[in-house]
């Protein structure tokens, strides 16, 4: 639909009841890099809450300015409830540690298990939280464990 056809009240709306990016029940574990990525993430919601504010009362200025206030609103939170986490190597899967996995059709998969803002799946690293962290969390080399249904074995830890 066009802009036209709508009421301006509904653009107002539209811009200001963002819904709240979700916050995780789990504890915010971060590992020293995770910290740092949580204030750069904070340090851009500020510079753009920042810059919304300075532009003016324009409706595409109202929407920028609430996605700035949202983020603002949950990089502040997840700041304010990380706990930097550093660990030992003990020979255990651990939190900020990594664990190679081979599956039963011979497949090797390398994982470092991270906070939940720190992690990226695509870059091999996970949230403690995930269901593969929380099947491995305290085996070690020659353990098995089902990941995703199937069994895999513990090949290396780091």
């Amino acid at each position: 639909m066009s802009v036209a056809f709508t009421r301006e009240e509904d653009l107002e709306a539209t811009a200001a009841d963002l819904p709240d990016r979700p916050i995780s029940p789990h504890p915010n574990l971060v590992t020293p890099s995770g910290l740092a990525l949580i204030e750069a993430a904070l340090a851009s919601a500020r510079a753009a809450y920042a810059a919304a504010q300075a532009k003016g009362d324009i409706e595409a200025d109202r929407t920028a300015m609430a996605r700035a206030t949202r983020d603002l609103r949950y990089w502040s939170a997840r700041r304010a409830t990380a706990q930097r986490v550093e660990t030992e190597p003990d020979g255990r899967v651990r939190f900020g540690g990594s664990v190679t996995l081979e599956r039963a059709d011979g497949r090797t998969q390398t994982w470092r298990i991270t906070g939940e803002d720190e992690a990226d799946p695509a870059a091999g690293s996970v949230s403690h939280a995930s269901p593969l962290a929380v099947a491995l969390m305290g085996k070690q080399v020659g353990d098995e464990a089902v990941v995703a249904g199937q069994a895999v074995e513990i090949i290396a830890v780091d």
